[in-house]
């Protein structure tokens, strides 16, 4: 399961510390090397998952491991809510995102706080959308985190999730195994000068439940009308569900 795959191996150090860790010691190149590495892509795949929201056009919204922003800065492009909260387990992730925020005068739309995604600091029923971006792979109880999120979304509210995911077709599969394990790791050292966390990601992506199995976790939560959208022949995976 995903929740064994950690940072660091850490034996005095649960998975969402050494997760918090890895993303505050790769905080000030995440955003270029995300840009890089996808060659782009990956603004293309949050485009994508966000229109999913455009037919309840949502008022108030969750956006879980929000890191620096990106996945709420589009939404608010595309969808203009009134209010969207971000939480992050990661302080230095979220320093990047105010720093965005001021520099986009958003405060009044978006705010940014400290969180984990098993504990939710909200009451019951109160977002009309919830998102999470390239994060659930990251959760320490995966039913668990999904658990607190589904208690959080209102009835008729609906969760987006943008994950990477397994290709299964020839070479497509190939080639994107020998650029996960092989290049990938090597340019994420030299830019973030950090060993293990672009080694850590391609683990926690082939641990990850991905696809029929995901959306089964969901049904099993309670979210209904669950589809699963693959993009760019496989390499990632839109989720959505309904409370």
């Amino acid at each position: 399961m995903n929740e064994k795959i950690t940072p660091y191996q850490s034996a005095s150090a649960t998975k969402s510390e050494q997760v918090a860790d890895m993303f505050n010691n790769i905080s000030g190149t995440y955003d270029f090397l995300n840009h890089f590495l996808s060659l782009g892509i990956d603004i293309i795949w949050r485009k994508r998952a966000i229109r999913e929201l455009k037919t309840i056009q949502p008022k108030t919204m969750l956006d879980v491991a929000t890191g620096t922003g990106d996945f709420a800065f589009e939404a608010i492009k595309i969808l203009k809510p009134e209010k969207i909260i971000g939480v992050d387990i990661s302080s230095g992730m979220l320093e990047v995102a105010k720093k965005k925020i001021n520099e986009r005068n958003l405060e009044a739309v978006y705010s940014v706080q400290i969180g984990d995604s098993e504990k939710l600091n909200f009451k019951d029923d109160c977002f009309d959308a919830i998102t999470v971006a390239y994060g659930v792979r990251n959760y320490e109880h995966l039913e668990k985190g999904l658990s607190d999120m589904y208690r959080v979304l209102r009835p008729g509210g609906k969760m987006v999730v943008l994950e990477f995911s397994k290709p299964q077709a020839f070479p497509v599969k190939q080639l994107y195994n020998f650029y996960f394990r092989h290049i990938l790791p090597v340019f994420g050292k030299l830019f973030s000068k950090d060993s293990r966390a672009y080694t850590y990601l391609p683990e926690s992506v082939a641990a990850f439940p991905d696809g029929k199995a995901f959306t089964e976790l969901m049904d099993k939560i309670g979210f209904k009308e669950t589809k699963h959208i693959s993009l760019t022949f496989g390499i990632s995976a839109v989720y959505t569900g309904v409370k």
